[in-house]
């Protein structure tokens, strides 16, 4: 398969960049002709950010899964279109070509079918990193079920919240999952999500631990059993469903400012253009490749990276199960070497967790096959980028930094492979049909620079294909987000830098929402888990730097639940939130306080308390305005 759209020189780059600014609607619809429209669009573009509405390829009908799936068959066929490796190393690997991929999906979208899920239903899909989650995600989208990939980190009363916000009837899970050294029960995650959400009708559950579960008649069946069923039936092929463009993919959750997540929608046209033009572009993917993405399908990395970009590629796709860190910190170079990955996109905290373990994982480690390096999630500093070019690249693989948020779909901000330069710690330049703007606080363009760098809000002027096209069930919020704080930009919630190159480096969240891991977790949502439990009267949260999380989070947490030792109290309200949220969530520091700093109207001041917790005692600012400006002393006193 060839990608005539692929950019292969720094001019054909400033050419399409010039070209999608100037005419977006000719230079995309130009990229959408390579793919299969059962009906071409009568529009390329209609927009307006004041509702907001976006709408691509207006009235285009497609079925996403045919240009993943069915128009490979016919040259490509036999082509590892997913290569999974487990999480023991003792355990067989499995390769799915594009040929068993479309068998399996078909087969699976006739075994939603049959229990009752119709195009428009939301699917929730709580599974570990096994194939079986590509080929859940594959087969909704070929029926138009709407599919709601939870990341299975998430504890119960996280899913009950996603779940009623999507109103979602049905699930797919597994008995449970292997990760690391964990064995993660899923289904009675599940089943503890379920006794408040009465309304849904059908859990399917893949097996793959042999842990015992409850399986409740009515409501729960086996996926192997479900198979059986329609083959039974004679059931193999499954047409895919006719979609407009516009029609709704998926949804994905992430957390906001507020405490309630967010379900932030994709659509099936623009999404599938836009994740597949970023894929070949950036990664500079060439037929025959092995794209090795270590990100879960739980977050919009594993989505578009690992699902949807490469395989609507007609690229070969490496699915981990495990983490990178077992049985030992030589396992990604393992995978490496094992299957010869062309292309290897990860995480700045997962480099940094691997740089700790030093360079004897790396010792007899070829590292040969790679030819392009990714990083993903959050900013990546310069000592990571630096231990990863010549470490694990060799200093032969150029390491693209990208920059995109789930709202934006796909790569946003990022040099191309070998292409454009790269700039260590730093995402570089927008690629085509993406307009950064750097405005102030009252919305006002930054056009001055101080030291040769231009410093504000980042904000997108113009839509893209893959942006979001609202937030599930209450379109409202997704104004309010993205597009109310400035008008006619998107926001993006992040500060950055642009040199007088036009480069850009991101700073990091100007909002409530916290990078850790490259997760976002919104302070308010952290919260109002501590303060869910007994002992606590009221919490701030706020982030502070970490050596291997990119951030961290620390909690100031005012406790009436009687004296006695602290850390069994903090136990206590760590083991509160990751009952409510999931172990993602738990703070790294929880410091006890009598009071916290608020302004004469009851608001926490969190700029001094994220002072604090950053060290920088001495920038702390006028505390004469607070309530009660001795608590700030206490709290610095007493800082962990």
């Amino acid at each position: 398969m060839s990608y005539p759209y692929q950019i292969k020189s720094l001019e054909a780059y400033q050419q399409a960049y010039k070209q999608s600014i100037e005419s977006p609607e000719n230079f995309w619809a130009d990229v959408a002709s390579h793919f299969h429209w059962r009906r071409k669009w009568d529009k390329t573009l209609e927009w307006n950010f004041t509702e907001p509405k976006v709408e691509w390829f207006k009235n285009a009908k497609l079925n996403i899964t045919e240009n993943c799936l069915d128009r490979h068959l016919k040259n490509l066929a036999n082509r590892p279109a997913i290569i999974w490796e487990p999480n023991d190393p003792e355990e067989h690997h499995r390769v799915l070509t594009y040929k068993d991929l479309h068998y399996k999906v078909c087969q699976f979208a006739n075994v939603l079918k049959n229990n009752g899920v119709k195009k428009g239903d939301r699917v929730c899909i709580y599974m570990g990193m096994i194939p079986e989650l590509a080929i859940a995600v594959l087969a909704c989208a070929r029926i138009g079920a709407i599919h709601s990939v939870i990341f299975g980190g998430f504890s119960a009363q996280s899913i009950a919240d996603r779940l009623q916000d999507a109103q979602a009837e049905y699930i797919v899970t597994c008995d449970g999952a292997y990760r690391g050294q964990k064995d993660i029960p899923l289904k009675n995650v599940i089943d503890d999500a379920l006794i408040g959400c009465r309304f849904v009708k059908r859990v399917i559950v893949c097996t793959r631990t042999r842990t015992p579960v409850s399986m409740l008649k009515g409501r729960d069946v086996w996926w192997e059993d479900e198979v059986k069923k329609v083959e039974t039936l004679g059931m193999f092929d499954c047409p895919a469903e006719e979609m407009d463009a516009e029609d709704p993919l998926f949804i994905l959750y992430t957390s906001g400012s507020t405490g309630k997540p967010k379900g932030v929608v994709h659509a099936c046209g623009g999404y599938m253009v836009y994740t597949n033009y970023t894929f070949v572009n950036v990664f500079q993917y060439q037929p025959g490749d092995i794209h090795f993405c270590t990100a879960d399908i739980g977050w919009i990395t594993g989505h578009s990276y690992i699902v949807y970009g490469p395989l609507s590629a007609g690229a070969t796709t490496l699915m981990f199960e495990g983490v990178p860190t077992y049985p030992d910190a030589g396992r990604l170079w393992d995978i490496v070497d094992k299957f010869r990955v062309n292309i290897l996109y990860t995480a700045p905290t997962a480099i940094r967790s691997l740089m700790g373990f030093g360079l004897g994982p790396l010792q007899g480690k070829k590292l040969t096959s790679l030819k392009t390096l990714g990083t993903v999630g959050e900013p990546i500093n310069e000592e990571a980028w630096h231990w990863f070019d010549e470490h694990v690249g060799k200093g032969k693989c150029p390491i693209v930094d990208t920059w995109w948020q789930t709202e934006t779909g796909g790569i946003l901000i990022s040099n191309m492979a070998g292409i454009t330069p790269s700039k260590p710690s730093w995402a570089t330049l927008p690629l085509p049909g993406v307009q950064p703007i750097l405005v102030d606080d009252r919305g006002e363009e930054i056009t001055e620079a101080v030291d040769g760098e231009f410093k504000g809000n980042l904000c997108i002027k113009a839509p893209w294909p893959a942006i979001i096209r609202t937030t599930y069930g209450d379109h409202e919020r997704c104004k309010k987000n993205y597009f109310s704080t400035y008008p006619e930009l998107y926001f993006t919630g992040d500060g950055a830098l642009k040199d007088e190159q036009g480069n850009y480096r991101i700073t990091g969240r100007v909002d409530d929402v916290l990078n850790v891991s490259g997760h976002r977790i919104g302070t308010a949502e952290v919260e109002n888990a501590i303060n869910m439990h007994a002992g606590v009267v009221e919490s701030a949260v706020v982030g502070y730097p970490h050596d291997i999380k990119g951030q961290g989070i620390y909690a100031f947490v005012i406790y009436n639940g009687g004296h006695g030792d602290d850390n069994l109290q903090r136990q206590n309200i760590l083991q509160t939130v990751t009952r409510i949220i999931g172990p993602i969530a738990k703070p790294d520091k929880i410091q006890f306080v009598s009071g916290l700093p608020k302004t004469r109207s009851g608001k926490i001041m969190r700029r001094i308390l994220r002072k604090i917790a950053e060290n920088e005692m001495e920038n702390i600012g006028d505390t004469s305005t607070l309530l009660d400006p001795g608590v700030v002393e206490e709290i610095k006193n007493g800082k962990l």
